[in-house]
């Protein structure tokens, strides 16, 4: 099967599902007609090398090594046998398709095991009381990682699961390392991946490659195939592009990249991608590619005269799942963190709902690159379409929601259109916890399919998240994260620590609002990250503003994004790293709620300047919901029934009868308002795609000859109609 374009994401990138830019990719394409074929070569690596030939290959390798090995490494060599006769069985089963497979793994001496299996004891009370299912999918995960062990100690040290070579990829100013690192002979990976290479080019043999490195964990890879395909099809031109390039690489000046590429690419990639087409196929001169890095004259050129704009969101297509292995790809279990569990585990097809930020401020953020400032929202409409038509690709209902931060007023549209068309799907996203996110839009979200989102909290101090225009506070987070965990979606926090002029005290407080915000139940998971400076972020732009010193004295020929700063105010902010990170690990699993702020450090700390029932105090606060003429109020409960009156009942009421999830309700109304009920409900059901503004819906009170529609707006029975469905958005 040949094709004028062939994608590829080299290893690693994820194991549980395929990285989505080639797909969106190959979603445009389709839409100009033109052929591409697109793979996932870090899934295809990792089945051939955990399958019984690859282990195979593996041990005669390690054991034809005369350098000394650990003692872990002896006793996985010891059980080779083992290894090699289950490790298909127990792909399959991290596969999904055999999962009776789970009874026999949870079993004494099924898995051999080796030094990760120590850590059993201590996961133990981390996990808690597992099902078979997925105490088997960690077991199995274990296994994985022992082999890895063995590869990384014998055979490849830059081996990962989810990342080769990321040291060589990060803050990498200068390019010899990593060129140098090219010239080694091949590495046991560097085999299988050369190997299956091979194969796609053979079969696909395109015009042109284009290789997507979002992460610095497949940059070296990424140059791997390259190398491999400038030394055996020189005539196949070959580019770059990605998240990697589009935030590393804009200042790029190193002449020996193009060794091993003919064009790097930056930002949105489809119209990028189609000019190198026309250029390739002799339709478009080189001064004529958009946003392109290319060398003339052996020196790097930067081409953008290109007169096209780029392609509205409603016009860039479907993202293409086809052609890749989707029924192959592994879910693991690695650790008990909520959130990195929708990483690693299950299926997820991968869409966007906005282009960009619609925030858009944040001081630490790339705010000034296209990806986050040019914000673009997709209709509901697309949206649903593009859901349909991969739930019929792929078979899979779970979506992922790859935005920067979801706009509100969208997964509000989004959420009502998926009940309209009544489709049943998991979703997840990232946020802003701004307070648009009220307890009524929650269960709307909730009712879609909602099932998590993560946020940024980041520093937990209200003058630093003020210093980083977050634009939201501490106390309003908690109101925000309650309304999610209320109607059971799970919530993540993003962490940080280290923002320039941040404290001892600060970094103490923060550690006890994140406390206090666990034990209310607000976040049920977090991530602490240490602060780095980018060179595209408004506080590496212009570091003094916020208290900092830049330290890089040049710019570099390959990579300028990291940048390397002092902190002259703040605290050393890196003593506190353990100490935070071990307390979340903590609070997680409900432990150590109670423990002072002192237990987590192993040097003296200040206590806490936080009130100890901050968070608790900041919720007992009512929020008051805002009601407009423009308010929309939309129903998602069942439409009721008019139950005849009882003898003892007054003649003028009948009770109105709901058949709720879990139990039927009953609400005694006036006859001429419940017959009122009856009829304006289905004219704000979501499931129809109907919603009536407050408004509306005072009129028709009115002129049905009923009086007085404020108090019946503030009746307790507007509290039962609340709860049954009634939702104020």
């Amino acid at each position: 099967m040949s094709a004028t374009i062939f994608l590829l994401t080299p290893p690693f990138t994820q194991l549980n599902t395929p990285y989505p830019a080639t797909s969106y990719l190959k979603g445009f394409l389709n839409t100009k007609g033109i052929s591409c074929f697109h793979a996932d070569l870090g899934i295809e690596v990792i089945l051939k090398i955990f399958s019984k030939k690859g282990l195979t290959e593996m041990f005669e390798l390690v054991q034809k090594q005369s350098a000394a090995k650990s003692k872990n490494a002896r006793r996985i060599i010891a059980m080779k046998d083992q290894y090699i006769q289950i490790v298909v069985a127990v792909v399959s089963f991290l596969q999904g398709k055999n999962p009776t497979l789970a009874h026999l793994i949870c079993q004494d001496e099924f898995l051999p095991e080796a030094s990760r299996f120590s850590q059993l004891d201590d996961l133990e009370w981390a996990f808690g009381s597992m099902g078979i299912q997925d105490k088997a999918k960690h077991l199995s995960t274990l296994f994985l990682e022992d082999l890895s062990d063995l590869i990384q100690e014998c055979l490849d040290p830059h081996f990962g699961f989810s990342r080769y070579a990321e040291r060589l990829g990060r803050s990498a100013n200068s390019f010899d390392e990593l060129y140098e690192a090219l010239q080694q002979p091949n590495s046991f990976v560097d085999q299988f991946l050369e190997s299956l290479l091979s194969i796609h080019i053979e079969t696909v043999q395109p015009k042109l490659v284009g290789i997507s490195v979002p992460f610095p964990g497949n940059l070296f890879s990424a140059f791997r195939c390259a190398q491999w395909i400038k030394n055996n099809h020189p005539h196949i031109r070959i580019a770059m592009g990605g998240g990697f390039p589009n935030t590393e690489l804009r200042s790029l000046s190193e002449p020996r990249v193009f060794e091993f590429f003919d064009f790097i690419t930056l930002d949105d990639g489809e119209a990028p991608i189609e000019h190198l087409i026309e250029h390739v196929e002799g339709k478009r001169p080189v001064e004529m590619l958009k946003r392109t890095f290319a060398l003339t004259d052996g020196r790097v050129e930067y081409f953008n005269f290109s007169l096209s704009k780029d392609y509205p969101q409603a016009e860039v297509g479907t993202p293409d799942y086809s052609d890749l292995l989707l029924n192959q790809y592994i879910s693991v279990l690695e650790i008990a963190n909520p959130m990195h569990r929708l990483w690693s585990d299950g299926r997820w097809n991968k869409l966007t709902m906005a282009h960009g930020c619609y925030w858009g401020k944040c001081t630490f953020c790339d705010i000034s690159l296209d990806y986050i400032k040019v914000y673009e929202p997709i209709a509901a409409g697309i949206l649903c379409d593009r859901i349909e038509t991969l739930i019929a690709q792929t078979g899979e209902n779970g979506f992922h929601f790859v935005d920067e931060a979801a706009p509100p007023a969208l997964m509000r549209a989004l959420a009502l259109e998926i009940i309209k068309r009544k489709l049943v799907i998991s979703w997840w996203t990232n946020i802003r916890f701004e307070k648009s996110f009220s307890a009524d839009l929650c269960r709307l979200l909730k009712a879609s399919g909602c099932i998590a989102v993560s946020g940024g909290l980041e520093v937990a101090s209200d003058r630093l998240l003020q210093l980083i225009d977050k634009g939201v506070t501490v106390a309003q987070v908690a109101r925000v994260t309650r309304n999610f965990t209320d109607v059971g979606i799970l919530v993540h926090a993003y962490l940080m620590y280290g923002f320039p002029t941040q404290t001892e005290q600060e970094t103490i407080d923060s550690l006890e609002m994140v406390r206090q915000l666990f034990a209310a139940g607000c976040i049920q998971s977090g991530f602490w990250h240490q602060f780095a400076m980018t060179a595209h972020a408004p506080v590496g732009i212009n570091p003094e503003k916020f208290g900092a010193v830049c330290k890089n004295e040049t710019i570099g020929t390959f990579a300028n994004n990291d940048l390397i700063h002092e902190d002259p105010t703040g605290a050393d902010h890196e003593l506190y790293s353990f100490g935070l990170k071990k307390s979340l690990f903590n609070f997680m699993h409900g432990i150590g709620l109670d423990y002072p702020a002192q237990s987590w450090f192993e040097f003296d700390v200040s206590p806490p300047s936080v009130e100890s029932d901050y968070i608790e105090s900041t919720l007992d606060d009512e929020e008051l919901v805002s009601v407009k003429p423009s308010t929309k109020l939309s129903w998602i409960g069942p439409l009721p029934e008019i139950k005849k009156s009882k003898k003892e009942m007054d003649p003028n009421k009948v009770k109105l009868s709901f058949q709720l999830k879990k139990g039927e309700f009953k609400l005694q109304l006036d006859i001429s308002e419940a017959k009122w009920l009856t009829e304006i409900l289905p004219l704000m059901a979501a499931s129809s795609g109907n919603t009536l503004t407050y408004d509306e819906l005072k009129k028709s009170y009115e002129s049905s000859g009923m009086q007085d529609f404020g108090l019946f707006w503030h009746a307790t029975m507007m509290y039962d109609l609340r709860d049954c469905g009634l939702l104020i958005l």
